[in-house]
């Protein structure tokens, strides 16, 4: 079934009349239930199970899967509006649902077979299940092409063997979107492909919950593939070769959402600096008033507006079709970047109070610097973009 287009791109399935209200009701819950909940969150590194059921109430676990499955069918220009509220808080509320909408469903939604799609999508979207993009492995990051989890065909079944590393929600997950290599890259393709790993096939072993510099409550694990067997129908899209198409069109769509997190992060981080400022004081007089502090706020704000533009900018272009690939690697690196700044500004406005723990800005510090090594590096990200400038150059 095709889209519906219009002289702008496709026709959104939500309209943005009835997409308001949706925007509404989650910043209103962040800022209501989750924010006064943070504390929570990073001293037990856990989601608490009543928010938990609140998010997938509210449709979250499948906002950007097609309505037909069960989701809202957010699409991207939408998608990132959600994000940039879903990071003012802590990033561990999105990473619970962020893979169901993000690079593990959009890879069922773009390349999954119909019998796929009717298996999976619906209790994706309804956060009965939590799929897990198991991608990253010791020797491969952000470039697939190193791939070594191997899959051989034997009969009416694959057998993967491997090691993955850092998969978001491991511990929880129902599913594994797993990709592997099925034979050594040649001039027909990069022989990569993604198989559906349900998360009790024997011979998968997740290993213990990662501990990490920050982003409590979001558990990443490694995950070992020994002898796994799965069917036939197991493959995605049923093509041996989807599998490094679906993991470059999962990471670029991703890359504009990870990048308007980072401005949702940003803001929160200039909010809180700008309370700080106007209220403490040093040597009677409120610090804001500080011109040296004052150009500190501006920094920061200048950086949440540039980046706010460019992450609508790009999540247009990209549901036009204009650019789905450098524009989502600059937007990316740009706005990633810029929130690390932001985040270390703020601590500087808050002086030492800005490194104590439970200090808000003290664990966005911690948090955002993740958001410039997943989904591609920023050093990845530099050379997508260069390159492909340099090749439409010599065309």
């Amino acid at each position: 079934m095709s889209t519906p287009e219009t002289e702008h791109g496709p026709v959104p399935a939500v309209s943005p009349e009835d997409f308001k209200p949706i925007l509404e009701l989650v910043r209103d819950f962040v800022r209501t239930t989750v924010i006064p909940r943070e504390q929570e969150i990073a001293d037990t590194d856990a989601i608490p199970d009543d928010v938990r059921k609140q998010v997938a109430d509210m449709g979250l676990f499948g906002y950007a899967i097609p309505q037909e499955w069960g989701g809202l069918g957010l699409d991207l220009t939408q998608d990132v509006e959600l994000a940039m509220e879903l990071g003012y808080t802590s990033l561990a509320l999105r990473s619970m649902f962020g893979t169901n909408n993000g690079i593990a469903g959009q890879v069922l939604v773009n390349f999954g077979t119909d019998e796929q799609k009717s298996t999976w999508l619906e209790r994706i979207a309804s956060g009965d299940v939590v799929a897990s993009f198991a991608l990253t492995e010791p020797g491969a990051g952000s470039n697939p092409a190193g791939l070594r989890t191997t899959a051989v065909r034997d009969g009416d079944e694959w057998v993967i063997d491997g090691q993955k590393c850092f998969i978001t929600n491991a511990p929880i997950a129902d599913l594994f979107v797993v990709f592997a290599r099925t034979r050594p890259a040649d001039e027909s393709g990069p022989g990569i492909a993604v198989f559906l790993v349900p998360a009790d096939t024997p011979g998968l072993d997740v290993g213990v919950k990662d501990r990490k510099m920050g982003q409590e409550g979001a558990w990443t694990a490694d995950v070992a593939f020994s002898g796994v067997r799965v069917p036939t129908s197991a493959l995605v899209g049923g093509d041996e070769d989807a599998g490094y198409r679906a993991a470059m069109a999962s990471l670029a769509r991703g890359r504009v959402h990870i990048a308007a997190l980072a401005v949702g992060t940003a803001r929160r981080a200039l909010d809180e600096s700008v309370a700080y400022a106007a209220s403490a004081t040093q040597g009677g007089q409120a610090i804001g008033e500080f011109q040296l502090v004052q150009a500190m706020l501006a920094d920061q704000q200048t950086g949440v507006m540039s980046g706010r533009a460019l992450v609508r900018e790009t999540a247009r272009r990209y549901v036009t079709g204009e650019d789905t690939r450098m524009g989502p690697s600059a937007a990316k690196l740009h706005c990633t970047e810029m929130a690390g700044t932001v985040a270390d500004l703020a601590v500087q406005v808050h002086g030492g109070t800005g490194y104590m723990r439970d200090v808000p800005v003290e664990r966005i510090y911690r948090d955002v610097r993740l958001l410039r090594l997943y989904e591609g590096t920023s050093e990845i990200q530099r050379l997508i973009i260069g390159g492909r400038l340099v090749r439409e150059a010599q065309r």
